[in-house]
């Protein structure tokens, strides 16, 4: 690799490096402690040396250094990782300059020269190091992470660190190397050699940690192993790297209803440092402010913004996207404003001595900052994103205003349901009414100080408000206002009218499901008792499933869209959807409600910090996630009355999950005392659902037909959701979002390798009982299937074989193999060395596991292979190599019929879903979210046929041909290639297929000699033509024993010639018995019977012979040697170790 030239001191340098090659322009050194020198003292220290320092010795052992003849000072120009690498660089240097050097006068002119032609050869390179702080450095660490690792080049070096790992007590001092596909960590000390390669999707946790011993170090493990990494210069930065990291491939790799190939981070090969920082900054922004995921973060300003309503400057933050201008105060304040870019007509700069601006909107609002740091460039760049910002059809600045709806059809409903079935009453003097406007008149107040829509400061003053509860008539506008819902509609307009007429009157899996959930919407609401609300939710429902057919529709959905359509016109409960399952549930509502079992974790977590006496008490908090599930999915919605639910909801569109996280910690909080006076799960159920039927809401203006009763119960007392929320804010609301995002990454890898864990144990309880493989060994196969699937998808953007994992089949399925992938796995697994016959062999084992003809091998069929080439007898050994030569397609070839039981079919819509967490980490199905119901009788049906199916004898395998004969033959001479035995072993294959050919030709002659007989007359011709070919085999003689030794590809020959006699038809053809002193004691008459009968005549070639597989069992069973060698006990252990080493190395 060529390096930037630069000065190298040689006078402390000696000791440390050989001269190889030198020139009068040029040296070429070798590092001592790399070569023939490599085992002394030297080279432990140098060795030591170069791990533990950063510099050009650490990363290549090979170096080229530039002279000139009148000067001492030397450049670094080049380094190689191997001899033969830093050899090509001296060759072309000798080719190239070396001539033209001798042009110049002066040692000046000649090392400028030397220096422009490196700079340009680094220059052509185009490396992708360019981006980084120092792209020399950086290249030097892709080049030693290449050698030390033994990845593929195509393997993206991201970044790396020194640090130190720990090993029990002992620190090893090296680098980590952190890669879009691997964590990486080398050290080598004092002799001592530390090597780490872990994959990024089997990291289960990812911590920063502090412990006594560690001040602070980061904790990955793997596969229930810890690992510690400390004594970072940058820990922060590191972990956040590596965290994102994690994060993406478990995106790419567990969760692809949220990743394709428009993801900023799709190609592997092209993420760097700053791509990660970037969009790791991108999604922070979209998140806090609610934005589409369309926005991203383009400039960041600090400055002051006047508020109007405390005349007082505020210090934060200016945020400019490609729509919008942002502002959130960084001083305690909690203010931030969303202003659209379409709503700026002008900027003004009133002050450059203060470096003010004034940002002028719609509605004689303006907006004015003060000392700003760049505040040309703040200008410029907001008159330029005026212009070219979308104005859109229609805005929610104002309340006039949100009566437009552009793109509606005439179905769509533009009332909201609440409005329809229980209109404002303005005369009402009743109480509760009188509360209802004062809230009303508060917020007006609220509106005319902090402003309205999207212009609004939002300040503590508004989360006041939003606890004590959201007018009814207020409901629908604020929520779309503060899910950010309203930017997603303003940037579409007429969108959710297309998808109506798109998808209205189609029929799929989602729709059915959506019919069958209609009325289990808010069934006691009169608005859900009519067609007017089931229709407008069946179009919301269908309409959202066809714009996002990755999620579809998942029950859940159906209980929050009602509660939407009560407070929100159509196309509004629409967009609210949107933001709740793309934005502030993300993952709630996929195949394995992956984003619910994340925060149940993380409320695992809050409940251990807060809540300690109750920890303490119950030792297992797995029984809260199951219990809190439906309270995440539903937000509550489920457990509470309607007219308290909506007050959680309203908390929840302002602050997100982390609203109803402080709830469920008050609401445990509230029942300490009787959940600690609980023996059991099923107590503790009891409480919690008493408590949630005495909450009320004494305040809400509904009537009585809408409001759910609460059960009467004299013993308990009533609990004001008011009252609860306030508790909850004031006890809990210190738990920052930020604080909860970080847990969510943190459990987040925890949640998918449980899962991941759960699928593992199902596969291996499954196929432990059909193979003889150990649990350890069963465990690591499993390991190297999965592994394989992966490795084949890590450096491309959209491999087909991602699509083979599908984690909503069934267990055995969930994870499939390719061909090529099959392949490359059988290769490195398989018990002998083949050579050239490698590519061919494993091409024909996946035909034969391949039993559905799908073009794709489950772990099941997979082992059930590899079990039969380990562990089972000879006989089971030679009918797999057997099966494996006959011709494709042929219905009989198809192997280990009983090996996979193929269930009826299951449910696995969207609606099935995990949802409880046993104590030892493995998350259950819930039954009462599947639909389906278990067919007891087609399982005892399919059960008996598997059983059948299990018997199959080899007296029902068809008869091989020649040219399959012929390759079964050359296939036995590969196996046996390299054993201590392969000049006995070649011999017993010889005599072998000198003998079966023999019997064949004799039974030709018998044939011949015979008069043509009828069909039915044909098994008595061939009872009589058995004698000889027992005499053949029993005694052959001396000089055929002598011409059975043969050259590997005498058999070959053979085959070709001896087939010369008279012509032979499919039903009469000679069938030899194996002989009554074959060892397996086959009796003659079951051979007699033809198996090819169903072939035509025109198919077969009446020069064509053929054997049966009990003949050639028989003859190889009287060869010791051959038996020995199949009988041989595998060494398992070696092989998987092996095959788990070189893994990566095979990739294609």
């Amino acid at each position: 690799m060529w390096l930037k030239p630069e000065e190298v001191l040689l006078k402390n340098a000696l000791k440390l490096w050989v001269t190889e090659k030198s020139n009068d322009y040029f040296v070429l050194q070798r590092r001592r402690g790399y070569g023939e020198d490599s085992g002394g003292l030297t080279g432990l220290l140098v060795g030591t040396l170069d791990t533990v320092l950063d510099s050009t010795a650490k990363v290549a052992p090979f170096r080229i250094l530039h002279q000139t003849p009148d000067s001492q000072v030397y450049w670094s120009i080049a380094c190689g990782a191997s001899l033969e690498e830093i050899s090509q660089h001296w060759d072309w240097l000798q080719q190239n300059i070396i001539r033209t050097l001798s042009v110049f006068d002066s040692g000046e002119d000649i090392t400028s020269f030397v220096q422009g032609k490196i700079r340009g050869l680094i220059a052509e390179e185009g490396t992708s190091a360019g981006d980084e702080e120092d792209p020399e450095r950086f290249r030097e660490a892709v080049l030693r992470f290449e050698c030390l690792f033994g990845l593929p080049q195509r393997e993206k070096l991201v970044t790396y660190f020194s640090c130190s790992y720990w090993r029990g007590r002992v620190p090893n001092q090296g680098w980590i190397y952190l890669s879009t596909n691997f964590l990486c960590f080398y050290s080598y000390m004092l002799g001592n050699e530390v090597k780490l390669v872990f994959p990024w999707d089997e990291v289960s946790r990812l911590e920063h940690t502090s412990n006594v011993l560690l001040a602070e170090s980061i904790r990955v493990r793997v596969r229930g192993e810890d690992h510690f990494f400390s004594m970072l210069l940058r820990l922060q930065q590191t972990y956040l790297i590596m965290q994102q990291l994690a994060d993406y491939a478990i995106v790419r790799f567990f969760e692809k209803e949220t990743f394709n190939t428009e993801h900023p981070l799709a190609n592997p090969l092209h993420i760097t440092q700053r791509a990660l920082e970037i969009h790791a900054r991108n999604q922070s922004f979209r998140a806090f402010f609610r934005l589409p995921q369309e926005e991203n973060l383009c400039e960041v300003y600090e400055s002051f913004l006047w508020l109007p309503f405390s005349h007082m400057n505020t210090l934060g933050k200016i945020c400019v996207s490609e729509n919008y201008l942002c502002f959130a105060s960084q001083d305690g304040s909690q203010c931030h404003l969303i202003i659209p870019l379409w709503e700026v007509f002008s900027v003004e700069l009133p002050d450059r001595s203060t470096r003010a601006l004034t940002v002028c909107m719609r509605g004689k609002r303006a907006l004015r900052l003060s000392e700003v740091r760049d505040l040309e460039r703040l200008a410029a760049t907001i008159r330029r994103k005026c212009g070219t910002a979308g104005s859109p059809h229609h805005s929610f600045s104002n309340q006039d205003e949100e009566g437009v709806m552009v793109g509606r059809s005439q179905a769509v409903s533009t009332e909201a349901l609440m409005n329809v079935f229980h209109p404002h009453d303005a005369e009402n003097l009743d109480p509760k009414m009188l509360k209802e406007r004062m809230k009303e008149q508060s917020w007006q107040i609220h509106f005319a100080e902090y402003g309205r829509g999207t212009g609004m400061f939002c300040t503590k003053k508004t989360r006041d408000l939003i606890v004590r509860g959201v007018p009814e008539n207020l409901r629908g506008e604020l929520w779309l206002l503060f899910s950010g819902a309203v930017h997603d509609m303003a940037s579409h307009p007429g969108y959710y009218g297309r998808l109506l007429e798109e998808c209205m009157g189609s029929s799929s899996l989602a729709c059915d499901e959506i019919e069958r959930d209609l009325h289990r919407s808010l069934p006691e609401h009169p608005a859900f008792q009519s067609d007017t609300g089931i229709s407008a939710l069946r179009r919301v429902l269908t309409a959202y499933a066809h714009r996002n057919p990755k999620i579809g529709y998942c029950q859940a959905m159906n209980i929050l869209t009602s509660v939407l359509l009560l407070y929100a016109k159509e196309e509004e409960a629409f967009w609210l959807l949107v933001a709740v399952c793309e934005r502030m549930l993300p993952d709630y509502f996929n195949r394995r409600i992956i984003g619910a079992l994340v925060d149940q974790a993380v409320f695992e977590e809050l409940i251990r910090v807060h809540l300690t006496q109750l920890t303490e008490h119950m030792t297992d908090l797995s029984f809260f996630s199951s219990v809190s599930l439906s309270w995440f999915l539903t937000l509550f919605i489920s457990v509470l009355p309607i007219e308290s639910a909506v007050n959680v909801v309203d908390c929840f569109f302002y602050d997100g999950i982390k609203a109803i996280l402080q709830l469920g910690l008050a609401v445990l909080y509230y029942n300490m005392d009787n959940l600690l006076c609980c023996h059991d799960d099923a107590e503790a159920v009891t409480v919690l659902n008493r408590f949630f039927d005495n909450v009320t809401n004494k305040d809400s203006p509904l009537p009585a037909t809408v409001q759910q009763a609460s059960a009467n119960d004299k013993s308990m007392q009533k609990v004001d959701i008011c009252n609860l929320i306030k508790e909850a804010y004031e006890k809990y609301g210190d738990i920052r979002t930020e604080e909860v995002e970080t847990m969510r990454k943190r459990n987040k890898l925890y949640v998918i390798q449980t899962l991941e864990d759960t699928t593992k144990q199902n596969v291996l309880r499954v196929v432990a009982q059909d193979v003889k493989f150990s649990a350890a060994q069963l465990e690591e196969l499993y390991m190297l299937f999965k592994r394989q699937h992966f490795v084949s998808c890590y450096w491309s953007v959209c491999n087909p074989a991602l699509q083979n994992h599908d984690p909503s089949l069934p267990y055995l399925d969930q994870y499939q193999l390719g061909q090529s992938q099959f392949s490359s796995l059988f290769n490195l697994l398989q018990p002998w060395t083949t050579q050239t016959h490698t590519c061919t062999l494993a091409r024909s084992a996946f035909r034969i596991l391949d039993e559905n003809g799908d073009g794709l091998v489950n772990f099941k069929e997979f082992i059930s292979g590899l079990d039969i080439l380990y562990n089972r007898s000879f006989t089971e050994k030679l009918k797999f190599l057997f099966k494996m030569h006959l011709q494709p397609g042929t219905q009989e070839c198809k192997i280990l019929k009983s090996s996979r039981f193929i269930p009826p079919a299951e449910d696995h819509s969207f609606s099935t879903r995990l949802s409880d967490t046993t104590e030892d980490g493995v998350i259950r199905r819930c039954p009462e979210r599947g639909r389906a119901e278990v067919d007891l009788q087609e399982y005892l049906k399919r059960w008996q046929e598997d059983l059948q199916r299990r018997e199959e004898s080899i007296k029902d395998l068809p008869r091989i041909n020649q040219v399959q004969f012929i390759g079964l033959t050359k296939t036995l001479y590969a196996v046996f290639h390299g054993n201590e035995e392969e000049e006995s072993l070649y011999r017993a294959v010889a005599r072998v297929t000198s003998l079966l050919l023999r019997m064949e030709e004799v039974g030709r002659k018998l044939q011949e000699s015979s008069p043509l007989k009828t069909p039915q007359t044909t098994p008595t011709t061939s009872s009589h033509s058995t004698a000889q070919p027992e005499v053949s085999l029993t005694s052959p003689t001396s000089s055929e024993t002598e011409g059975a030794h043969v050259p590997p590809e005498s058999p070959v020959i053979q085959s070709e010639t001896a087939p010369s006699h008279a012509d032979i038809t499919p039903n009469s053809t000679s069938r030899p018995s194996t002989p009554t002193s074959s060892p397996t004691e086959t009796s003659s008459p079951a051979l007699d019977t033809p198996t090819d009968t169903s072939s035509s005549p025109s198919t077969v070639r009446v020069e064509d012979w053929s054997f049966s597989f009990e003949q050639i069992l028989a003859s190889l069973l009287n060869e010791p040697s051959v038996v020995r060698f199949f009988e041989r006990a595998v060494d398992t252990d070696t092989l998987i170790a092996y095959a788990r080493k070189n893994q990566l190395k095979h990739t294609h």
